[in-house]
């Protein structure tokens, strides 16, 4: 039997496994079930499920590819992304589930923030949905991307099917069951992808001799944080750039919608510690699997595919049945890491369209809803897909580099941490806030961040260039920055909140009797 067709059996087993546990945990009864799960996740559910919807196929393309190409100087984004973690667990996750039962037992972040707020107008919750459904669009196409570049190196099909096989798995199976089901798939694949990317590079490091023969290997400078990977000094603001993605999680809605749907506030405590030493494993590791693939595959065309071409080199290239096999698993780890991710973006994408139905049709029942998001997920899917189709390079046979994993997350990351970081925060954090403040922080963020990716605005020797471009600047650091900035003077220089809003503030800052 041939290699591919053994590995082929591995994905079929797992696909089969999958699906059948998003039939097992099936909860869509109503919205709080679809989109919450019930608020039934427990603490090791609640805390793999948030973080291999966080992490997705970028840990294992992404972030070892950037580290393949330019050293440890990139791994300041590691760093900063277990700063963020810390800091969301330990002062957000709490706060923000207790808030959302205080806030009329809000489901979706943008009927928490019309709720926080007492937003009879609904416009808060209209706006923020539609930034929902930009960013997650773009978020959803980039885990499309990442299926697209590894199915065709394992099977026979070209990057275009590969994009359309995965996307229409993805959407059958968070069709089947809501936010419950992708939990515990999620964090079951979230043990599988820690496994993977953390023995890989032991076995590199073994099947070379040791760690002695991999460094030998590594051009100078890999090793120093303060290194470009090109001989020279990393920019300040590129160590800024890079700490700064940590700010994303306080924005970032299907990470958050994880944190709401824990059962209770022990549990809270118990998930924090969990998902601290996960993250902390599973980017090291990966940081680990760029440095050890730079010296055992020095040449390759796309650095994103170092983990995919060393899992072949090490075993499906031997041919061995237990090398095939234990290679499949691997590979399954890394298509784990991006369904996990594409999944709760299309769920979470859905409800942002929902909000908006759910507004303009004020006597919808639950099911109607729940069925219309199920349609809504078909909605953002499509759009998702001709993002990630359009993205292809005949060249190269897969991805514009401009337009690769790492790209695309890079903007909806800043996209939602910037639109929507500082105003949670401040609506935890700060009874002051009101509804015009946090309306012009979602704009101001938001806006923010597309100008600075998109809109040529300053003069250079090539003609007009964005903002990015120009500064090498991470948007989401401007982009965090000016949207506190417009929460503040916006809530400062507009009318107080009322008494009824104080009073939930104060019942949000305690724990609630459950």
């Amino acid at each position: 039997m041939s290699s591919q067709a053994l590995i082929l059996i591995v994905f079929v087993a797992y696909f089969s496994v999958i699906i059948s546990l998003a039939i097992r945990f099936r909860r869509s009864q109503n919205l709080s079930d679809y989109f919450l799960g019930g608020r039934k996740l427990n603490a090791w559910v609640g805390a793999l499920s948030a973080q291999t919807s966080d992490m997705s196929g970028w840990l294992l393309m992404g972030l070892p590819g950037a580290i393949y190409a330019a050293g440890t100087g990139r791994a300041w984004l590691a760093v900063g992304l277990i700063i963020g973690t810390v800091l969301n667990w330990v002062f957000v996750a709490k706060r923000l589930r207790r808030y959302t039962i205080v806030a009329n037992n809000a489901v979706t972040l943008p009927e928490y923030l019309e709720n926080r707020f007492h937003d009879k107008s609904h416009i808060l919750k209209i706006i923020a949905a539609v930034f929902f459904a930009v960013f997650f669009t773009v978020y959803a196409a980039s885990g499309f991307v990442a299926g697209g570049t590894l199915l065709p190196q394992i099977f026979d099909v070209n990057y275009q099917t590969a994009v359309i096989l995965l996307a229409a798995f993805v959407v059958a199976y968070t069709l089947i069951g809501g936010l419950l089901a992708i939990s515990w798939t999620d964090s079951i694949q979230g043990m599988m992808m820690l496994l993977a990317v953390f023995f890989l590079p032991m076995i590199v490091i073994a099947t070379m001799g040791g760690w002695a023969n991999v460094s030998a290997d590594i051009p100078p400078g890999f090793f120093n944080m303060m290194s470009d990977g090109a001989g020279g000094t990393i920019a300040i603001r590129s160590i800024i750039s890079d700490l700064a993605w940590g700010l994303g999680y306080f924005g970032m809605p299907h990470i958050l919608i994880k944190l709401i749907a824990i059962r209770s506030e022990k549990d809270v405590s118990r998930s924090a510690i969990i998902a601290i030493v996960w993250v902390v494993l599973a980017l090291g590791s990966a940081v680990l699997v760029g440095l050890v693939g730079r010296s055992f595959m020095p040449d390759l065309q796309n650095p994103e595919t170092v983990f995919i071409q060393t899992v072949r080199a090490i075993f499906v290239d031997r041919g061995a049945l237990w090398a095939v096999l234990l290679g499949g698993l691997f590979l399954c780890g890394m298509f784990a890491a991006i369904k996990s991710t594409a999944d709760s973006q299309l769920l979470v994408g859905s409800s942002a369209v929902s909000d908006i139905y759910r507004v303009a049709n004020k006597k919808a029942s639950d099911k109607q809803l729940v069925w219309f998001s199920r349609c809504a997920v078909f909605v953002v899917a499509l759009l998702a897909l001709w993002i990630a189709l359009d993205a292809y390079d005949p060249v190269l046979g897969g991805p514009d580099r401009s337009r690769g994993v790492m790209q695309l997350v890079a903007m909806a990351w800043a996209g939602f941490g910037a639109a929507f970081g500082p105003l949670v925060l401040c609506s935890l954090f700060w009874k002051r806030t009101n509804r015009t403040g946090g309306l012009l922080g979602v704009l101001v963020g938001g806006l923010t961040v597309i100008t600075w990716h998109f809109i040529p605005l300053v003069s250079s020797a090539d003609g007009l260039i964005t903002l990015g471009a120009r500064t090498g600047l991470y948007s989401l650091v401007p982009g965090f920055g000016l949207s506190l900035v417009a929460i503040i003077a916006g809530s400062l220089l507009s009318k107080k909140p009322s008494e009824e809003i104080l009073t939930e503030f104060e019942t949000a800052s305690k724990p609630l009797s459950e």
